[in-house]
């Protein structure tokens, strides 16, 4: 089949691509962006002479979109503004990418038949839970214009398989973390594991007892891929994505990343700020699929501090990125 990928050279897409390009099942792949976030960077390591397409557009032009999608069999639609805090300070434009993006990616999947379209929403649109072992059952309620867009989007993809009967689902997404091409650092693992290897105090909003479930950025990928390419097993339009296990107070994932490192660090604890979101996620649904994770919190802070450190300098040389 032909896949498209909206927002492919962002973090998420840049572990995703080459997945896909892997896989026997893709005979094209197709990459939408508008290269405002994302970078061509993203891109190495890919083929991208054959069975490959870029297309530079915003999803918020109706016009770049059907161009991008008129030539699918699959859509996973990436593209979005995240950052869930910033996007208090351009609500306007959260939902301008997020929602109305979104609509016009349906409406073009509507028109050219497409047969799968797989929508990365987010486990942040249940704000913050007083219960813990949340499931799908759960209204979300989310609380920054991030969340709120992902949870309307998902309204506008019931829609679209009521009126398609094509097959539909939204991934809401545990928060990510990991080594990969497009590695965002505004992502509380991945800058947690830079401030410790450069020897700065891991900094906590409130006391550090606010709940978030965790993934890896090759786990999420693969998560992507498997409903794309394997959408009877998706048979829900919802699934929370991540692992039961993987559920972490912030204060301990600042404990795992001083553990893993090594390292004498200090926390300091901010009571006065806003520590964000608590969310503690069932992912029971997830197992139906036959879908699972591979990654767990200590190991991917692992390697992403190796691969910072002199000890991949053999591996870089080899690699040809940097002169022996």
């Amino acid at each position: 089949m032909n896949v498209l990928v909206t927002g492919g050279c962002g973090y998420v897409g840049s572990a995703l691509l080459p997945h896909l390009q892997a896989s026997e099942e893709v005979d094209r792949l197709i990459v939408l962006d508008d290269l405002s976030t994302g970078t061509p960077r993203n891109l190495f390591g890919l083929d991208v002479a054959d069975g490959f397409a870029f297309r530079s557009g915003d999803v918020r032009n109706y016009g770049d979109v059907e161009n991008a999608v008129r030539d699918a069999d699959a859509v996973i639609h990436l593209a979005a503004i995240t950052g869930a805090a910033s996007t208090h300070d351009r609500p306007e434009e959260t939902r301008a990418v997020n929602y109305e993006g979104t609509k016009n990616v349906l409406t073009a999947a509507e028109k050219f038949g497409i047969g799968n379209v797989v929508f990365a929403s987010s486990c942040n649109s249940y704000g913050r839970a007083a219960s813990e072992d949340i499931d799908e059952s759960v209204e979300p309620a989310p609380i920054n214009p991030y969340a709120e867009t992902k949870h309307d989007s998902e309204s506008l993809l019931r829609e679209f398989v009521s009126s398609t009967g094509a097959d539909a689902t939204a991934l809401r997404m545990s928060t990510n973390y990991g080594l990969a091409p497009g590695i965002r650092f505004n992502l509380v693992v991945n800058h947690f594991v830079f401030r410790a290897l450069t020897g700065r105090p891991l900094t906590v909003y409130g006391d550090g007892s606010n709940w978030r479930p965790f993934i890896h950025v090759r786990d999420a990928a693969r998560a992507f891929a498997h409903a794309a390419l394997s959408p009877e097993r998706w048979s829900h339009l919802v699934y929370n994505v991540g692992s039961n296990d993987e559920n972490y107070r912030i204060a301990e994932v600042a404990r795992v990343v001083r553990d893993e490192i090594d390292a004498d660090l200090d926390v300091t604890y901010l009571q006065d700020e806003h520590p964000g979101p608590s969310y503690h996620i069932n992912f029971d649904r997830l197992a139906e699929t036959g879908f699972e994770t591979r990654y767990t919190l200590p190991r991917g802070v692992r390697e992403l501090a190796e691969a910072f450190s002199e000890s991949r300098k053999g591996t870089l040389e080899g690699k040809g990125m940097i002169e022996p």
